[in-house]
């Protein structure tokens, strides 16, 4: 059951509370022996926790399908209701996912279609970005 969420200061020591959670398993699981040989293992875990975070709607520590509804659709990625479903399957046993099912998930060498999906994502990123402003202005010699 989905628990009403007042705005201000209430979601402010919400979301603080979370974050601290979350914290606590980003620390368990650099203390793990099983992903010591994953590169840049703290970036990753802060990157992974704020994007949980983001799509978590409820503040529950899960990802619900309506959450990964969201966040499929904002990265431009939207999928029916059946296809979330077998996502879920994929990553979690229950209907829906922990924080810590996400961490194993994206650093477990299982290949889910999430997983895939926020790997390209990241990777986009990383292109520069698209000119701003107003556009160039084109002459005859810019034709083909």
């Amino acid at each position: 059951m989905a628990r009403r969420i007042q705005g201000g200061k209430e979601f402010g020591a919400l979301k603080s509370a979370q974050e601290e959670r979350l914290n606590g398993i980003n620390e368990e699981f650099l203390s793990e022996t099983q992903y010591e040989e994953v590169e840049d293992l703290s970036s990753k875990l802060e990157s992974f926790k704020t994007k949980f975070m983001e799509f978590d709607l409820d503040i529950s520590g899960d990802l619900d399908i309506m959450g990964l509804k969201r966040m499929l659709e904002k990265m431009g990625k939207a999928k029916t209701h059946l296809e979330l479903k077998r996502i879920l399957s994929q990553v979690s046993a229950g209907e829906t996912i922990s924080y810590r099912d996400f961490l194993h998930m994206m650093l477990g060498k299982s290949n889910s279609i999430l997983k895939l999906i926020l790997m390209f994502e990241d990777m986009g990123k990383d292109k520069e970005p698209a000119e701003t402003g107003p556009p160039r202005r084109r002459t005859f010699a810019d034709l083909p």
